[in-house]
C-alpha cells in the first residue's frame, strides 16, 4: 500500500552523497571548526521532506475542505456531482507521477463540498448527528496518531495484505449494494445494511469493521511520511502526505456518519 509518488521518488533510495569540492580541498583546522560550527542546514532549506512542513500542508488542505463544506452545507444538491469529481481527482492525483499542490488543494475544495452535502442530508435524520461524527472522526484520528507516535502500532505486511482483501471485499459489497438500491431490490434506506442483525442494522456491524480499517490506512499514512522523512524525500512529497491523510479522513468521517445517523433513525 505505499503511495506510488514515494516509490516513484529517486530521493526515496539510499545513496551516497558526495562532499562539497570545498571540504575536499585542504582546510586549516580553523577553516574546519568553523564549518563544523555553522548550524545545519534546515529540511526547507535543503528541500527536503519535514513533519512540521507536512503538517502545514495537511492543515491548508483542510481549511479549503472546510470553506468547501460550508458551501456543500448550504448547496447541497452539489454533493453528487462533488463526490463524482472529487473521486476522479484522487484518482489523477493518485497516478500522478509528480506531486501538484494545485491538483491536490483543488480535490479539497471539491471533497469538501461532497462531506459539506452529505453531511446537511444527514443531519434530518436527528439532532447532534454531525457533531458526533465530527468529534467521533477527531477522537479516532487522535487516537491512531498517539499510538503511532507512541511506536505501540506499526504497519506489517501482513496485516496490509489482510487490509487490501477487506478493502477489496468492502469494495464489492458496497458496489453490489448499489445496484440493488438502484433496481429497486431493498427496500431500505441504506440497502443491505438496513437489514437488522443481532438487534441492529447491519450497517452498524459492518461500519464499526470499516472504522477499523479506516484507523489502519492513516497508520499506512503516517507510516509513508515518516518513510519519506526519514529517507530525505524531495519537499513537495508533503503534499502527498497531506493528500493521503485527508482522503482517509473523508472516508473515516462518512462511514462514522452513517453509523451515527442508523443509530439515530427509529426502527420498529
Amino acid at each position: 500500500m505505499a503511495n506510488p509518488a514515494f516509490n516513484n521518488s529517486p530521493a526515496f533510495s539510499t545513496k551516497a552523497v558526495e562532499l562539497p569540492a570545498a571540504a575536499q580541498a585542504g582546510l586549516t583546522s580553523e577553516q574546519l571548526d568553523e564549518l563544523y560550527q555553522r548550524p545545519a542546514a534546515s529540511p526547507v532549506e535543503t528541500d527536503r521532506m519535514s513533519y512540521e512542513d507536512t503538517i502545514v500542508k495537511t492543515v491548508v488542505a483542510f481549511a479549503i475542505l472546510g470553506v468547501g463544506a460550508v458551501i456543500g452545507w448550504f448547496v447541497p444538491v452539489l454533493w453528487i456531482p462533488a463526490a463524482i469529481v472529487g473521486f476522479v481527482l484522487a484518482l489523477v492525483n493518485i497516478f500522478k507521477k509528480k506531486p501538484s499542490p494545485a491538483l491536490i488543494l483543488t480535490y479539497a475544495a471539491v471533497e469538501g463540498v461532497f462531506v459539506g452535502g452529505i453531511s446537511r442530508f444527514f443531519s434530518q435524520f436527528g439532532d447532534g448527528i454531525v457533531p458526533q461524527a465530527v468529534f467521533g472522526t477527531l477522537a479516532i484520528v487522535g487516537i491512531t496518531l498517539a499510538l503511532f507516535a507512541s511506536g505501540k502500532i506499526r504497519a506489517s505486511k501482513k496485516a496490509t495484505k489482510v487490509f487490501m482483501i477487506a478493502i477489496i471485499g468492502y469494495a464489492a459489497f458496497s458496489l453490489i449494494n448499489l445496484v440493488l438500491m438502484l433496481t429497486g431490490v431493498t427496500t431500505g434506506m441504506f440497502g443491505l445494511r438496513s437489514i437488522e442483525f443481532l438487534g441492529l442494522p447491519l450497517g452498524v456491524w459492518l461500519g464499526a469493521f470499516i472504522v477499523l480499517l479506516a484507523a489502519y490506512s492513516l497508520v499506512l499514512d503516517f507510516d509513508q511520511i515518516k518513510t519519506g522523512v526519514e529517507r530525505g524525500a524531495p519537499r513537495v512529497y508533503g503534499w502527498v502526505g497531506a493528500f493521503g491523510i485527508m482522503v482517509t479522513v473523508v472516508w473515516l468521517y462518512t462511514e462514522v456518519l452513517r453509523i451515527v445517523a442508523m443509530l439515530a433513525i427509529p426502527r420498529d
